[in-house]
């Protein structure tokens, strides 16, 4: 490989100062507006490149910098245009500079790119990795032949038809979050472009039927996978290895024409809200796929690193290290205006060019620090200028609420969501029967108001989960006691050992008829606890028909059987899909149940609930809250019926995480009405459910038998 040869301007296209801002490549009326910032660098050109190959066309000096912005209009090109940066600068990584002109590099504001990055010879690195000085020694080798282009997108050219966002209020959220690749990839999809933007498309009813309304896709920005991760044959999954904030993830495309993943990624948005669904990204901002002073130098490295990251390092070399809070390499500097506007800028073109309706920031902790030793602060910067903004402060803004040192849960701005861990943990806990539940689980049914009820908070800033992408499927909760992450290469090291997860009895796949049974039971109590309790739910995608990952609780390499889905599954346990959408339909049946804004008490009074919230122990008094030794739980929820065969005044829930059946007393009702059996999950497929009009009278008593680890729903109707 030959060491580059200085760089000039060479090309015979007219070619214009330009503007400074936007920036990115701008199509105009004659042209291309090219603009990237970089306040150290010294010179920064623009390579243009035909399909030909890695050769450039044309080789540009820009203009600059004007307000750190490096700038130039080219004449006669047009969206489709492939294009990349180089920056020229000093070396000296002990002072946070680590420029290279051998390396490609992909503009920051890239809106799609050829394919991914390959790091073939370690061509992809700025230093000689062989020369034994770590990245102290400079590697002039050319990268162009390993490293994608940037390609022009011109987002005037798709036709939105119209396109409208849902008008859905966080209370009406029904969230799947899923893998777009994932959702189709497996043969039994049956889709038509496996693994794709369009496959997704097609299986969009199976969402609607299942009453869906909100999907959040785990990553689809550009990713980089790796070098660790190619060396075992495997590759980076789950996607939390942002190499482009503006890219949809180009291996995601089934078209092969430049920028097709731009256009199927708006297609399929649109076909989203067609159906009534709203779109939320799963986005990292928290650090890039350029991971530490060892790794590659792809974009942000190479052009402007002191700008973009947090260094540290000693007093002889300062800035050569990388703050890790992501535990990924390195971490993005929210103090430096840079970033700041990336990130902003990232968020709006998301919004008003791809139409998307909210995000969920992955270590969002990492946001709210305002320096290199701050703690969290939910008046950061990013907080603040996300609160000020006309377009981001209406979107739907959701927080995993910690990063790799710290926890904040509860702590975010008012106008956030958060996951909820402690909804999990402890709804985890209480169904497999673990003792001292029962208070901790009034506070997270009822919206959790000890994290949520100040400042004027409310419970749907609580994202209710019990399972999600990292860690167990819903049937691996039930089936496996630990965690069975072999396939990863890590000799099962990796992954969390607090999962509070029961196998039932057999570790695994099993022929026992009565442990299957029993976990297809332990799994509807989860899901009538996730749907029923007072906050936005959010399912893990396949959960409703039983997916599994064999018991892996850290798939985020694994690109195969392991992750993708499993269709046939629907249909072996169509039992679990029918109570999985029975279960949504009755959330929207009895309003009580998407009351989400009305927070109780961290004591769980429930005395001035308006919506007529009573709790009561299986005999009928107070709940002993301080009994470790209690499993069952029960409430009263006064409510409106709102299907046509209504006439429903309440419901009354029986939550038994007891190993043995308990006799429960229940409320005494007006003359005229009865208890009638809606749900019972220990009974058979066909009976656990009753729909509207043909719930189960029970017999004139004041008791009800609940059998061990069951939930019940009763509702009170006319004889």
């Amino acid at each position: 490989m030959e060491t580059m040869a200085e760089l000039h301007t060479d090309t015979a296209l007219t070619l214009t100062p330009g503007a400074p801002f936007p920036l990115g490549a701008t199509p105009t009326a004659s042209g291309v507006n090219f603009a990237v910032h970089s306040s150290t660098a010294t010179q920064v050109f623009l390579q243009l490149f035909d399909e030909s190959g890695t050769a450039p066309s044309d080789t540009i000096a820009l203009n600059g910098p004007a307000e750190g912005a490096w700038h130039v209009h080219v004449d006669g090109i047009k969206a489709g245009q492939r294009y990349g940066y180089r920056a020229v600068g000093d070396y000296d990584p002990a002072q946070g500079m680590r420029f290279t002109q051998a390396k490609l590099l992909v503009d920051p504001y890239a809106k799609a790119v050829t394919g991914k990055f390959v790091n073939s010879d370690n061509l992809l690195l700025a230093y000689d990795a062989d020369a034994g000085t770590a990245d102290l020694t400079l590697d002039n080798r050319d990268s162009a032949s390993v490293a994608p282009q940037a390609i022009v997108v011109d987002d005037a050219e798709f036709d939105w038809k119209g396109d409208v966002s849902p008008a859905l209020a966080l209370e009406e959220l029904v969230i799947y979050e899923v893998h777009l690749k994932g959702f189709t990839a497996h043969e039994s999809s049956g889709v038509s472009a496996p693994g794709t933007y369009l496959g997704f498309i097609d299986k969009i009813d199976h969402l609607r039927r299942l009453g869906i309304n909100a999907v959040e896709l785990l990553p689809i920005h550009e990713k980089y996978v790796d070098d660790f991760l190619v060396d075992r044959g495997l590759t980076n999954y789950w996607g939390y290895n942002t190499i482009g904030f503006f890219a949809p993830e180009s291996s995601f495309a089934a078209g092969d024409r430049p920028g097709a993943q731009v256009t199927e990624f708006k297609t399929l948005v649109r076909a989203l809200h067609q159906a009534g669904m709203k779109v939320i990204l799963d986005v990292v901002f928290n650090h890039t796929g350029e991971g530490n002073e060892m790794g590659p130098t792809m974009s942000f490295r190479g052009i402007d690193n002191q700008a973009y990251y947090i260094l540290t390092g000693d007093d002889s070399e300062p800035r050569r290290y990388y703050m890790n809070y992501s535990g990924c390499g390195n971490t993005l500097d929210f103090d430096n205006p840079t970033v700041l506007a990336l990130v902003m800028d990232s968020l709006r073109y998301w919004v008003e060019q791809m139409h998307v309706d909210g995000f969920r920031f992955d270590l969002a902790s990492v946001l709210g620090r305002t320096g290199r030793d701050e703690d969290f602060n939910s008046h950061a910067p990013f907080f603040e200028a996300v609160r000020a903004d006309p377009i981001l402060s209406h979107v739907v803004l959701i927080a995993e609420p910690w990063d790799t040192g710290t926890y904040q849960v509860g702590n975010f701005p008012t106008d956030w969501s958060e996951w909820n861990g402690r909804f999990r943990d402890t709804v985890r806990k209480f169904v497999k029967g673990d003792d001292g539940q029962i208070a901790d689980l009034g506070r997270r049914l009822t919206g959790s108001a000890d994290l949520y009820g100040d400042e004027g908070r409310t419970a749907f800033n609580s994202v209710n989960f019990i399972t999600c992408h990292d860690g167990f499927t819903l049937h691996d909760l039930v089936a496996y006691n630990g965690k069975h992450n072999e396939a990863n290469g890590e000799d099962n090291r990796d992954g969390s050992d607090d999962n509070n997860s029961w196998n039932c009895g057999a570790e695994g796949p099993t022929d026992d008829s009565e442990v299957l049974e029993l976990r297809k039971q332990l799994v509807k109590n989860h899901l009538c606890l996730l749907l029923f309790s007072a906050g936005t739910p959010m399912l893990l995608g396949g959960d409703e028909f039983l997916r599994t990952q064999g018991g892996n609780n850290n798939a985020y390499c694994q690109d195969n059987e392991i992750s993708w889905y499993d269709w046939t599954l629907a249909d072996v346990h169509r039992d679990m899909l029918d109570f999985a959408t029975n279960v949504i339909t009755l959330t929207r049946r009895f309003k009580a149940f998407q009351h989400r804004k009305e927070a109780l008490g961290d004591d769980n009074d429930s005395s001035n609930a308006t919506n007529g919230l009573a709790w009561f122990g299986a005999d009928g008094a107070t709940p002993d809250w301080s009994n470790p030794t209690v499993h069952t739980l029960c409430y009263r929820l006064d409510t409106e019926d709102t299907s046509p065969r209504g006439a429903v005044s309440g419901v009354y829930a029986i939550l038994n995480a007891d190993h043995q059946n308990a006799w429960i007393t229940l409320p005494a009702l007006p003359d005229g009405l009865r208890w009638h059996r809606v749900i019972d999950t220990c009974l058979p497929a066909g009976e656990d459910f009753a729909a509207p009009g043909h719930e189960v009278a029970l017999d004139p008593s004041d008791h009800y038998l609940a059998s061990a680890r069951t939930v019940v729903i009763l509702a009170a109707r006319a004889s």
